[in-house]
């Protein structure tokens, strides 16, 4: 097997970031953030894809190949582009697929458009990072700060390439927010995983959440709405919701989907020790059903593992975290 060979982007981000001082990037040619906000409204609309300068950004000509294939309409074509890009969110690879936010979000949105949910869901993906197979209450809906330096395996700041994509997420709030009605199920899932990223406009952004909340009928939906209320409330220190998220899950007439999300929403909002009322609750409703109808979700896929569904991960990081996990598994590529 030959040597691994760097390409002009591999080499830029090691020259800037790994051997220099990666503050005296901000807001130049390579901090994605910057070249994300300088996408111009009129290139977002357009589809103007090559007015991106994707060569700075280790894979970016992979991700522009894979958002033109993603306009192609072909079923194949746009699921394996989609997983493509989604794929260097898995290999924390995230600062090419951040200038790809804006595209997705349209691409989500576009009643023409098939695979909408994955779309919007794929850009939910981007703006969020370290939180494939977390599940503690500590972490589950964290976001990191601007100033918790995380570096991807290239040596770009993932901390710049994350923010890049919430930013570009709350600047197209006004797009996502009437998806929240969409038809499909799965599309108003995406629409929440995603604007619960946002960095801006917490307060319109939970209003309209809540509302969808009140007529939502889906059941699995439901629970999404009520983790992405949570994730909202965590980034954006709304104290209120954490009483909220209370009486949703110690409210006996609330259906199980919501009173158990609820539960661990209220449990990573707050550090007090777990209610013995909340831990019957859980123990009662989160059963292998609901763990089945919840899996989908883009939470619990994040929490899940090979042997595990993402609900049972939880329940047990959270409410039992003294105890081994039996699910856990020390083969890193199960």
């Amino acid at each position: 097997m030959g040597a691994w060979e760097y390409g002009p982007a591999e080499l830029a981000v090691i020259r800037a970031f790994v051997d220099g001082d990666p503050l005296d990037q901000a807001g130049g040619p390579l901090d994605v953030r910057a070249v994300v906000a300088g996408i111009r409204p009129e290139a977002k609309d357009g589809f103007l894809i090559e007015e991106v300068p994707w060569e700075r950004f280790p894979d970016g000509t992979d991700v522009r190949e894979d958002l033109e294939r993603s306009r192609s309409g072909e079923d194949c074509a746009v699921r394996r582009a989609l997983s493509r890009i989604n794929g260097l969110c898995a290999n924390d690879m995230r600062a090419a697929a951040a200038p790809a936010v804006p595209f997705l979000v349209r691409f989500g949105t576009d009643q023409a458009a098939g695979h909408r949910a994955e779309a919007l869901t794929v850009s939910g993906e981007v703006a969020r990072m370290a939180h494939q197979g977390v599940c503690r209450r500590e972490d589950m809906l964290r976001f990191l700060g601007d100033d918790e330096w995380r570096f991807e395996v290239t040596g770009y700041p993932q901390t710049w390439s994350v923010r890049a994509a919430r930013e570009a997420i709350t600047a197209d709030a006004d797009l996502l927010l009437p998806v929240l009605d969409d038809p499909d199920p799965a599309v108003r899932v995406g629409a929440a995983y995603a604007l619960a990223a946002a960095v801006g406009r917490a307060r319109h952004i939970l209003a309209a959440v809540h509302a969808r909340l009140t007529v939502e009928h889906d059941p699995a939906v439901r629970a999404g709405l009520v983790l992405a209320i949570a994730q909202l409330a965590r980034a954006h220190r709304d104290l209120p919701t954490t009483a909220w998220m209370r009486t949703r899950w110690a409210d006996p007439d609330r259906p199980p989907e919501v009173r158990v999300s609820a539960a661990l929403g209220w449990l990573c909002l707050t550090d007090e020790p777990v209610p013995d009322d909340l831990r019957t609750a859980v123990d009662d409703l989160a059963t292998s059903d609901l763990a089945e109808l919840l899996e989908p979700l883009p939470w619990m896929q994040a929490a899940s593992s090979a042997t595990a569904t993402g609900l049972r991960r939880c329940v047990h990081a959270m409410l039992h975290p003294d105890i081994p996990d039996p699910s856990a598994c020390d083969d890193p590529w199960a």
